[in-house]
């Protein structure tokens, strides 16, 4: 049987591909946060950023392509080596079910993995396509002037008086909806929840936990997941508590003091 064989037919090598996919997942949501936390600098840190990714054409569609198919084979890999769990188990399944030194994460693994699904789906239709809050969408479609050049690792890749789109507007009008915020902190917990597990489960799976230092795996896990949590749940909770506010001029600010200015009293 060919490597590529083995890789999608026996269950060694789907779980091989679980761990490889889950690699590079982590890596993107790692770079995804570190990017959506410049919404709380200058307008132009975000703006700039965005355009400049935006301005890489068909290496970002790469990217993204890289990205899709990590995702689809991470999924297809988890729900075929359910069901082959479950047809080994038999029809009738176990007649008592226990949990042995599980963590919480780990048993209701799959059934966060479908709700990160369910968010990602969610995530795309909202930032990325403007198909839910189309209001909030357009709002980057309105031309954002850099107020300086914007550098990226020291080299300047948008000048001053550029028009950009104005994601740095749209991340501010999307998460001072309650809804959306609520939906998006559920979520994260959840995707918390389930990199907790995947972390541990990837460096077992590519034979690098051993039981020398499985102890400082697992709290390296635990910060990492930790740091993540806190940075996410600060974008939306800062946002809707008031506590971060958007920068005067911004689309975003227009918007958000417009109910405040229309008011009778």
């Amino acid at each position: 049987m060919s490597l590529s064989g083995n890789l999608f037919r026996t269950s060694v090598g789907r779980k091989f591909l679980m761990a490889v996919t889950g690699f590079i997942l982590i890596g993107f949501v790692t770079g995804h946060l570190v990017g959506n936390l410049q919404v709380f600098g200058h307008p132009d840190q975000i703006n700039g950023y965005a355009h400049f990714l935006h301005s890489l054409g068909g290496a970002l569609w790469a990217v993204r392509l890289v990205l899709l198919a990590a995702v689809v084979i991470h999924v297809w890999a988890a729900v075929t080596l359910t069901l082959d769990s479950r047809k080994a188990r038999g029809a009738e399944g176990y007649g008592v079910r226990r949990w042995i030194r599980a963590s919480l994460a780990s048993r209701y693994m799959r059934l966060s993995g479908l709700v990160v699904l369910a968010f990602i789906a969610y995530h795309l239709a909202h930032f990325t396509l403007g198909t839910v809050q189309t209001d909030n969408y357009k709002a980057q479609l309105a031309p954002y002037a850099m107020a300086a050049d914007f550098h990226l690792l020291g080299f300047p890749v948008v000048e001053k008086g550029e028009a950009v789109a104005d994601v740095y507007s749209m991340v501010f009008l999307g998460f001072a909806n309650p809804w959306v915020s609520l939906f998006y902190l559920v979520a994260i917990s959840l995707l918390t929840v389930h990199l907790l597990h995947g972390f541990e489960s990837m460096f077992q799976t590519i034979g690098w936990k051993s039981a020398t230092w499985a102890g400082w795996l697992r709290r390296v896990a635990v910060v990492f997941c930790l740091a993540y949590l806190a940075g996410n749940v600060a974008i939306p909770g800062l946002i809707l508590s008031g506590a971060a506010k958007p920068a005067a001029g911004t689309t975003a600010a227009e918007r958000l003091a417009a109910p405040a200015s229309s008011d009778p009293r």
